[in-house]
């Protein structure tokens, strides 16, 4: 038998293992409860005839729980899903509800109220396009940090070694002591070699770009002659093709003549 009495007073002046006390208030963490208020109306423990709303994956439902159904744990609760409407959800309430207390019809409807205007506010938000923050590890960024640093470095005295060990072999340091492979050295080598090259030929074309010099007749090349003959026979061929096309004259019907000669006569005298 059920004594809601006994077990308020238990609850309210002993430990209950929803009760939170604050500054403010005493505060309840049970989920079933109606306002989430420590008090005797409000309390789920103490009421054998109660009733409740919750929200389920975007639906809410309405749970109730009379003193018939006490000594059946598994089917201590009915639950009754609510419809999508405000409507017709309150009018549910209603009829489900009809002879119940006062106090609780009424916050059953304002808990109800609340859930259906915070469920239209989630789907508006999710409507919308939103920024999806990403959290960033500082020890992987140091450590990243660290890396690349020491990856540069060792890039560097890589580089230096190299260079050192090619000035040593040039000047014959080691001599024979180490077989080192001779094409390695002299691709070595020639890189290095193309390199000066280069250069030099961009300093000669530098200095060169200032300087004024005076060629006569005889010292022109043959080969420059030959390019300007190439141009010339270039622009006349030009010329001829910007030419327009001649009118094809119309040839006459071809006429044979031919001439008959008469046989010449001798005349005899006596």
């Amino acid at each position: 038998m059920q004594h809601d009495d006994v077990i308020w007073s238990v609850i309210n002046k002993n430990f209950c293992s929803f009760k939170v006390r604050t500054k403010v208030g005493r505060f309840c963490r049970n989920e079933y409860n109606l306002t989430g208020l420590c008090n005797r109306n409000s309390c789920p423990l103490a009421n054998s005839q109660y009733a409740t709303v919750r929200e389920e994956k975007g639906i809410c439902y309405l749970y109730m729980k009379t003193i018939e159904r006490s000594h059946f744990p598994n089917r201590l609760w009915e639950k009754v899903k609510l419809s999508r409407n405000y409507e017709k959800a309150i009018e549910q309430i209603n009829t489900q509800l009809m002879y119940w207390p006062n106090f609780i019809k009424h916050k059953c409807k304002q808990r109800f109220t609340k859930m259906t205007q915070y469920l239209i506010r989630v789907r508006r938000l999710t409507m919308k396009k939103q920024k999806k923050l990403v959290p960033l590890s500082k020890k992987v960024e140091r450590r990243e940090r660290r890396r690349e640093a020491k990856a540069l470095v060792a890039a560097q005295v890589d580089r230096a070694i190299e260079k050192e060990l090619l000035d040593r072999l040039k000047k014959g340091t080691y001599g024979d002591i180490y077989n080192f492979p001779a094409h390695a050295f002299d691709k070595a080598l020639d890189k290095e070699g193309e390199e000066d090259e280069e250069e030099e030929e961009e300093e000669d074309e530098q200095e060169s770009e200032g300087e004024v010099e005076y060629v006569a007749e005889d010292e022109f090349e043959e080969s420059d002659i030959s390019d300007l003959e190439d141009m010339d026979a270039e622009s006349s061929s030009e010329d001829d093709t910007e030419k327009p096309p001649a009118i094809p004259k119309k040839k006459r019907p071809r006429v044979e003549i031919e001439y008959e000669q008469e046989p010449s006569t001798s005349r005899t005298t006596s």
